[in-house]
This record gives C-alpha cells, structure tokens and sequence, in this order.
C-alpha cells in the first residue's frame, strides 16, 4: 500500500460546542473569541423565568450538536440555574459537563467570594451586566410588575438588598443597576467580578480536547 502523498495528508482539528445560557452569551463570545476550534450557541435568556424548561432545552442542543458530526467536545456552560438537579441528570446521561455551582452568580463572584456574600445578607437579589442591562424587560415586564404593580411586593418583599457583580467597568450599566435597586426599593452594593471562574471553566473545557491530525485517503 502506497502511502498518501502530501496533499492527502489534512489536519484536522477537533471543534468544542459550548451551550449557553443566553445570559451569558456576550461574556461566552469574548472568552471563545480567541480559541479558533471553539463554536458557541446559546438558549433564550428568557429561560430564567422558567428553568423547568432548560434540562430538555439543553438535551436537544447536545443532540443537535453530535448530529452535526463536527465536535469532539460539548461543554454546557449553565450551572444549576433553578433546575433542582433535572439538568445535571440529563447531563449525566450525556456524558456532558457543566459549569460549576448554584447559578452564574456563584460561577461569576466565585463560590467562597459568593458564600461569603450570601452568608452576610441571605436576602439580596442579585444582577448581573446581562440583567442590569435588561431588568425593565425581563423582571419588571416579564413577572408582569408593569401591568400588575401589586406584585412587586409579592416577588421582593423579602428581599433586603440588590447586589450588582459587574464584568464590565460600564458606567452606563452601574447606573441601570442602581436604578434597577431603586425601582425595587432596596439597598444597593456593588462587587466588580470580572468573569470569574466562567473564564477558567471555559478553559478548562477546551484543554480537554487536543489538537490531533487526521490522515485522509487521497480521492
């Protein structure tokens, strides 16, 4: 058997699927956009109202991804996210990873820095750039708050502070978020967390994936 010659010999670079969180999608790009073999796509955001539909969204995006046949890697960049375990059973039977933790705010802050802030004030409702940026659309309008103003007691009356962990130095943002605590009639604090350990789980999830080269007959 001869062997192929140098035209026949192709590298090919094995690709990740990351499957995010909408909420998470311009922090998901910019930390992808230096890896090449890394493709990212993303559920609605407006999952976070109703994370009973997230494990099965989830399921479909895996199998979507190894139907294309381009991946050797998926990563699910969600954490629990208020799925009470559903999403890591149907990630066991994946075999698929996940971000680590409750939800992006302990993935963000970090899980001592967060303990240690949820420890202080159990009670805080906390933002995001994602939701300080679209807090009118998706808390006030999406609990219905607008239409209905008697339910903001209902949905915040036992909260006691906003928490805003920025990954930007967005001054415009800073200012959404503070309103955000007004609007809410709480207290306001602000912890700047970067991307957090959403950075070093991204990393971590591509390193798993060597490049490796593939000899292809010549035709």
């Amino acid at each position: 058997m001869q062997p192929p010659d140098s035209a026949a010999l192709v590298a090919v670079r094995p690709r990740v699927l990351v499957i995010g969180c909408g909420a998470l999608a311009r922090e998901l790009v910019e930390l992808t956009k230096p890896l090449p073999d890394v493709d990212v796509t993303c559920l609605p955001p407006s999952l976070h109202n109703r994370p009973g539909g997230i494990p099965e969204a989830v399921r479909q995006r895996i199998h979507a991804g190894r139907a294309a046949g381009r991946y050797a890697s998926i990563f699910v960049a969600y954490a629990d996210c208020g799925t009470g375990g559903l999403l890591d059973r149907v990630l066991e039977d994946e075999g698929v990873e996940r971000l680590p933790g409750a939800h992006c705010y302990e993935v963000f802050a970090g899980r001592r820095d967060f303990a240690r802030l949820a420890d202080e004030e159990p009670a805080t409702f906390w933002l995001t750039d994602f939701l300080a940026r679209n807090f009118e659309r998706l808390v006030i309008r999406g609990l219905g708050i607008d239409r209905h103003p008697e339910l903001q007691p209902m949905y915040f009356g036992n909260y006691h502070r906003v928490v805003y962990l920025s990954q930007t130095g967005d001054a415009d943002l800073l200012l959404l978020a503070r309103r955000a605590a007004d609007r809410l009639g709480l207290a306001f604090e602000h912890r700047h967390t970067g991307h957090g350990e959403l950075a070093s789980s991204i990393a971590a999830a591509v390193a798993v994936v060597a490049p490796r080269a593939s000899v292809l007959a010549a035709t």
